[in-house]
């Protein structure tokens, strides 16, 4: 059955809920257009119009390098031609297919240097509108966007539009400066910017701007590659929890009337890599809610999207969504007549044989308004579901080491929250951090007991690892005393993998997890 809105009521996207455009997205892409949208203060740019637009493979790239050695910049490309595509393909370009050899295209450069944007397939290398989201949380704190900008762009000169020669770079990054550095009228500025408007979720955007102001702390101690690493895993993360607590959280809102509701977002996750282990239902029931918070959540978007339409019909723009609700909550006179004229439309446009299927799916709601939200649910609520968990699946970087999702090939094993040993490893790099005035970065690198680190991870993020703390499980019996032991023991041999917790005496006071990296005062 075929619904026909219009182009306006068939948009679910909403800057001033999720800026993402709910997708199979690529983080490597988040990056990509992040660093563009940093290098110009919000704005996207193109690659050309039309026919003008640059159309990047490896053989192209190899031109821009036997140009570059017949000026002297580089040398010894001819001479090692195997050795220079295989460098060109491991560590320079990203690639949709790669190994395909037909179908493999090059999405982009690398996002290793902020400038790496300018060589791209706008075609393979989008991020639907990903980076938005991300560039719109790093606005609140200017000053780390600022400092993340600055080290991102360490090696290039801006006045002279070359590389910065007395400044130390890796290899990589100077291979893609050199690959940029003569590209210049390609890049036309776009006219669109985007809406700067603030997060809904005002204090989950805060938080993640601490944590790149504390993953920054580690920018001269570690190579780029890594700390390029950390930030992809971070964002990922980040992406990951903002959806889930606006899934969670939005309809509490329509409900209440006010962005002001309690976050009591939290999440069990399984760390033991086993997909039978005995936490794994409490893990799995955790993230099934979430899942199954995702029609209320559709439906809390699509009455936002309507009662938009309602203000921007009378010439209004909006920062954010307190003035929808507060018109939700005191509706003026005549408000559903607005509705009811939409209502109408889409019915007179309906198949004779499809109206009484959309009259009983609409039978029950009291107003117009309510009527015409449930006519838009049913139109697009499926597609949105298939989509969400696509999305979900893919900035949760499902079953990798960098994940925070994963799930088996069969419905034996769904869905459940885990932690993955290089978000671990990500996450303990950023809590063994603390504030501290005396010191020159402004953070203190300390050593934390296993249960300060479940502590942080429950109080900072809503991760639950050992859950016997929690309300819900006060009347816990044996056998979820046995799982959260099960997971918590897990926890600690994946600590001991990744190199941050020794077992150096049966004492408890020595059992401790210790940061990789000191930093002096």
């Amino acid at each position: 059955m075929a619904i026909k809105l219009d182009k306006k009521e068939s948009v679910f996207r909403n800057e001033l809920i999720f800026a993402v455009d709910a997708k199979a997205v690529n983080l490597d892409n988040t990056l990509t257009n992040l660093f563009m949208m940093l290098r110009f203060d919000g704005k996207r740019v193109k690659t050309g119009r039309g026919r003008d637009i640059k159309f990047y493979d490896l053989d192209v790239l190899k031109k821009y390098l036997v140009a570059l050695e017949e000026t002297g910049d580089v040398c010894g490309f001819k001479d090692n031609l195997d050795a220079a595509n295989d460098w060109l393909r491991s560590n320079l370009v990203n690639m949709v297919f790669r190994g395909n050899l037909p179908k493999e295209r090059i999405s982009s450069l690398r996002p290793i240097h902020l400038e790496s944007y300018k060589i791209r397939n706008p075609r393979h290398s989008r991020d639907y509108n990903t980076a938005d989201q991300v560039y719109l949380m790093l606005r609140k704190r200017p000053e780390i966007l600022n400092e993340l900008k600055s080290y991102l762009s360490k090696g290039w000169d801006t006045a002279t539009k070359d590389i910065a020669y007395n400044q130390q770079l890796d290899v990589d990054s100077v291979g893609i400066l050199q690959l940029i550095k003569n590209i210049k009228a390609e890049h036309l500025e776009s006219p669109n910017e985007i809406n700067l408007i603030r997060p809904v979720l005002e204090n989950q955007a805060d938080l993640f701007c601490e944590d790149i102001h504390r993953l920054l702390v580690y920018r001269e101690v570690i190579p780029r590659n890594v700390f390029i690493e950390y930030l992809r895993t971070l964002i990922g993360f980040h992406l990951s929890l903002y959806s889930q607590k606006i899934i969670h959280l939005l309809p509490a809102m329509l409900r209440e009337k006010t962005t002001k509701t309690q976050d009591n977002w939290s999440i069990i996750v399984d760390v033991t890599g086993n997909l039978d282990s005995e936490v794994a239902r409490f893990a799995c029931a955790d993230m099934e809610k979430t899942i199954n918070g995702l029609y209320d959540y559709f439906k809390a978007t699509f009455q936002i999207n309507a009662l938009q339409m309602r203000l921007e019909f009378s010439g209004r723009t909006l920062e954010s969504i307190d003035e929808l609700l507060a018109l939700y909550s005191n509706p003026p006179a005549g408000f559903d007549d607005f509705y009811a004229a939409k209502l109408s439309l889409i019915l007179s446009n309906l198949e004779e044989e499809d109206k009484p299927t959309v009259m009983d799916n609409i039978q029950y709601e009291d107003t117009n308004f309510d009527k015409y939200v449930q006519v838009l649910l049913k139109a697009k609520g499926a597609y949105q579901y298939k989509y969400h968990i696509q999305f979900l699946d893919n900035i949760s970087m499902k079953n990798s080491e960098y994940g925070f999702l994963a799930d088996g090939r069969s419905r034996k094993h769904p869905r459940r929250a885990v932690l993955g040993s290089k978000l671990l490893e990500t996450l303990v790099q950023l809590l063994v951090l603390e504030p501290d005035t005396d010191s020159a970065i402004g953070f203190r690198a300390r050593s934390l007991s296993i249960e300060e680190l479940m502590e942080k991870l429950k109080d900072r993020y809503g991760i639950i690892v050992n859950g016997l703390n929690e309300e819900r499980f006060s009347n816990a019996d044996v056998q979820v005393h046995v799982a959260f032991k099960e997971n918590v023991d897990a926890f600690k041999n994946k600590l001991r993998q990744i190199g941050f917790y020794t077992d150096l005496s049966d004492a408890y006071i020595l059992q401790k997890i210790r940061p990789r990296y000191k930093f002096e005062k």
